[in-house]
């Protein structure tokens, strides 16, 4: 079996419990955070939004840089609207899933580079970017959003099992 087929139910079981989570977001408590060192809960919506799509960049070549020497840094995402986040977050992964759909075993094994400043922030193999940089990250914040949510009484989710909001046995 191809690593790719391994990995692509995985993503997608992932991004649709993702995507419960952000449909929840209000849109009115953007700015709120839980404490002052905190991301705004628009700041952490947008970057569940914004990581589907470091998949697709993670096949755009050998290496991606955040902030690259002498051109202007990557801009994070904060929600503006639930409508904004959604779209934003689908399309980025309908991006993935085409980008692992395609990957070879081979393409997976090589070495990808991720820069900030033109200095190595990490270098692993891909299958290792998108397992543990992307898709264990977006489940780490997810878990975040739902505090997040449970903190400003929006029910949050059936995540891996019932929630204490739905789903109860």
């Amino acid at each position: 079996m191809a690593l790719r087929d391994a990995l692509l139910p995985e993503f997608e079981h992932e991004m649709a419990t993702t995507r419960k989570t952000l449909e929840r977001v209000p849109e009115e408590k953007v700015a709120w955070k839980p404490h002052a060192t905190s991301m705004s809960l628009g700041r952490l919506a947008g970057h569940l939004a914004e990581m589907a799509g470091f998949v697709a960049s993670t096949f755009q070549g050998d290496s991606f840089d955040f902030a690259p020497p002498g051109a202007q840094p990557v801009q994070p995402t904060t929600m503006t609207s639930r409508t904004q986040l959604l779209e934003l977050f689908d399309k980025n992964v309908a991006s993935a899933k085409a980008a692992i759909s395609k990957a070879s075993d081979e393409e997976l094994y090589k070495t990808w580079t991720l820069l900030n400043g033109g200095k190595t922030f990490f270098a692993m193999p891909r299958i290792q970017v998108l397992r543990s940089m992307i898709l264990n990250h977006m489940i780490h914040h997810r878990g975040q959003l739902s505090v997040y949510l449970r903190m400003n009484q929006v029910p949050v989710p059936s995540i891996y099992g019932p929630s204490g909001d739905e789903g109860r046995m």
